[in-house]
């Protein structure tokens, strides 16, 4: 027998938002407040000045290609079963996402090849031995007694900004999840890592702000208490330890909730009120000149380190 879906899940399930109307209004996401906070320079050449370039790597093709089939995994998992998941060939998914984000990315990079075929061949390893762990583990991250799955890539739109109407953030929201006992929504985002995530990175509030500013808006979209939501970093990794001690450290995934109190939501709130207030006016962009902030950590995956004409900085850094 199918279990009931709750009234609030089929809610969510079937908002559709208002598509942002690019006449008099701008879109901005987590990727523009994060590449702003990097170097205001790179922010403003690729969305204000329309010098729109992509830097395309084998990292970001597979997290595109793990997220994919994930996601694929649970949806199946949730509207059917955790057996007709397990059935579901997704090694065969993942390699099919995997060749098709790498040409999507290899056309954006003017259909120059930015990796190799054993890098390729290293990163599908990786892959399917993550799939695998998960499939193998899955009980324990995600259960079906009591839960719902709401939806995969959930949008969140809102205008953060009280005196900016124009100004329109939009995000997807990886996965979203419903306890109905007690009411509870979680929020998670599944992170692709080479390795664990140590102090340095769960400390990173420009990494906890991306999800303390969904659980804001997924709150205030569909009326929901900040008190009810829940969210989790969830974290997959490609390469562990051959032997270890500690059993974390064998382990593929790893999952991380980060702090959303009055405090954070606060810092969360004030880094995206300052960026709003320095880059737009009521008409749109604003003119001023953006100042590059050159380092090898901002310069390393900027598409304009090299271009004398627009900036050429990072070329030091390369």
């Amino acid at each position: 027998m199918a279990k009931k879906i709750p009234k609030i899940v089929k809610e969510i399930k079937s908002y559709q938002p208002e598509p942002i109307n690019y006449s008099f209004q701008k879109g901005i996401s987590f990727s523009q407040l994060s590449m702003y906070r990097g170097c205001n320079k790179r922010w403003s050449l690729q969305y204000r000045d329309g010098h729109k370039k992509f830097t395309s790597t084998i990292h970001t093709v597979f997290g595109t290609a793990l997220h994919e089939t994930l996601q694929h995994y649970l949806d199946v998992m949730y509207d059917q079963s955790g057996v007709a998941a397990d059935n579901e060939d997704t090694v065969g998914l993942f390699e099919d996402e995997l060749r098709k984000e790498y040409q999507n990315q290899y056309k954006k990079n003017n259909n120059e090849h930015f990796s190799s075929s054993g890098e390729l061949r290293e990163f599908f390893e990786d892959g399917v031995e993550i799939i695998n762990f998960f499939k193998k583990k899955r009980g324990k991250y995600f259960s079906k007694r009591g839960w719902h799955l709401v939806g995969c890539e959930i949008p969140v739109m809102a205008k953060p900004h009280p005196f900016y109407n124009n100004v329109v953030y939009q995000g997807f929201l990886d996965v979203v999840m419903y306890h109905e006992p007690t009411n509870k929504f979680k929020i998670i985002d599944i992170k692709t890592s080479t390795r664990s995530w140590g102090d340095k990175q769960k400390k990173d509030e420009n990494k906890q702000a991306q999800l303390i500013l969904y659980k804001r808006f997924f709150g205030e979209q569909f009326n929901i208490p900040l008190e009810d939501i829940e969210i989790e970093f969830f974290i997959v990794k490609r390469k562990i330890p051959k032997e270890s001690d500690f059993p974390a450290a064998l382990s593929r995934i790893q999952t991380f909730i980060p702090p959303s109190g009055k405090i954070k939501l606060g810092k969360a709130n004030k880094s995206l009120k300052e960026f709003i207030e320095e880059v737009f006016n009521k008409e749109g962009y604003k003119s001023h000149e953006m100042v590059a902030n050159p380092g090898k950590w901002n310069c390393n995956f900027c598409p304009f380190k090299e271009d004398k004409e627009l900036c050429g900085l990072g070329k030091a850094f390369s």
